[in-house]
């Protein structure tokens, strides 16, 4: 069944960080990103109601962070500033053919504590008081043992009180100990999905069987209603009714820097869904903002670069 997300208000989780990208110069040039992050700042920039869901340090940085965050129209009363604590920070680094590599710095970021147990109970209200809620699998990978099953719960209360779920697949391999804990987590929170956005690269890696048709099995064996299922080449899968149907994007753009290009592609597909289009025609848009954003370094471009 297609998710009905008309109109909602959108509580997107996950890390902000410090973003360092290398100039041709061999400078570094500083701004911010993350997954999650870039989504919502995309999102609210082609209007959606959004709120981020975060912590942060109490550092003159974390409040740069906020101030430009707020600036951008994203919701901040839900970012917790935690005392003593210092944003997470990567460093972007591209090749030749515009393809990145990232280098982190973020074990002891202040987002890991959310769902600690002091913390757990004041996130879960955050994310229960959305219409849809959007995370990655990064996200997840933030946290381990007892925390992500207070995640887990937390999501469990946002569903049960009529919030939608929105999940985008994006594995890294680094941020689990092993596959078989990210294959459980996986499957645990697709099962909890209304909306899956899913790269075959990324689940060929965790799984061993990224070919398109192994991943819309996954998801519908999962039960889940609306499916995009991002190909090797490019285009997508969308399953939302029926049959899936392949979205191609609309024109090939040589890249100059791939950072975020699945976080805008998940922007313009929501905020699309959430303005009440149909989920093809939410794929024409997510691709229509991704080439627009490969095109740019770093992950969030200039504002007048938007497609109008």
């Amino acid at each position: 069944m297609v998710a009905d997300l008309t109109g909602r208000r959108v509580a997107c989780f996950g890390e902000g960080m410090l973003e360092l990208r290398t100039r041709p110069d061999g400078l570094l040039s500083r701004a911010f990103g993350g997954d999650t992050l870039n989504t919502a700042i995309y999102l609210a920039r082609l209007g959606a109601r959004v709120d981020y869901v975060t912590a942060l340090g109490d550092d003159d940085v974390s409040g740069e962070m906020l101030r430009a965050w707020e600036a951008e129209g994203v919701g901040t009363g839900e970012v917790r500033r935690l005392p003593g604590c210092l944003p997470g920070l990567y460093i972007i680094e591209t090749d030749a053919a515009g393809e990145r590599r990232f280098l982190y710095w973020r074990d002891a970021a202040p987002v890991r504590r959310l769902f600690d147990a002091d913390h757990a109970e004041g996130t879960a209200a955050a994310l229960a008081g959305a219409g849809l809620v959007y995370l990655s699998g990064i996200s997840l990978s933030l946290f381990a043992g007892p925390a992500r099953d207070r995640l887990f719960a937390a999501l469990e209360q946002a569903h049960a009180g009529g919030a939608r779920i929105a999940f985008d697949t994006n594995f890294r391999a680094r941020g689990w100990p092993d596959l078989t804990a990210a294959r459980a987590a996986y499957d645990r929170m697709i099962g909890l999905s209304d909306v899956v956005l899913a790269g075959c690269e990324d689940l060929a890696a965790m799984t061993g069987r990224g070919a398109p048709e192994d991943v819309l099995a996954w998801l519908d064996g999962a039960g889940v209603g609306e499916a995009v299922v991002k190909l090797a080449r490019p285009g997508c899968l969308v399953r939302a009714a029926g049959a899936p149907v392949e979205v191609p994007v609309p024109r090939r753009v040589t890249p100059v820097d791939t950072t975020a290009a699945g976080d805008s592609f998940a922007a313009g597909y929501l905020a699309a869904r959430l303005a009440g289009r149909d989920p093809v025609c939410a794929a024409g848009e997510g691709h229509r903002l991704a080439g627009v954003v490969i095109a740019h370094p770093g992950a969030i471009i200039p504002r007048e670069a938007m497609p109008v």
